[in-house]
């Protein structure tokens, strides 16, 4: 249950980094279709129609793929981001 808690910590942290990134002039092509594409799964209908899927989905599967979503973004706006957002 730590573990689960622990992501959700690092998924906090790693939300604010991509929101950062998300404003930045310098944000890859990439970003915004991502991102959408992760606030699409979030709100997927499979969460109303199997709600023990969707927990599955939201508490496990959503932290890490925004994980490694910030992953991928230049080590520059990571950097910017930790400093600015106060996430070093």
């Amino acid at each position: 249950m730590w573990r689960i808690f622990r992501l959700w910590r690092l998924g906090r942290r790693d939300f604010r980094l991509l929101w950062f990134a998300l404003r930045h002039p310098d944000r890859p092509v990439w970003l915004l279709p991502a991102a959408a594409l992760l606030i699409l799964c979030a709100l997927e209908p499979l969460n109303f129609a199997l709600p023990m899927l969707g927990v599955l989905d939201d508490f496990i599967l959503l932290p890490l793929a925004l994980h490694g979503l910030v992953k991928l973004l230049p080590a520059k706006i990571r950097a910017e981001g930790s400093v600015l957002t106060g996430l070093h």
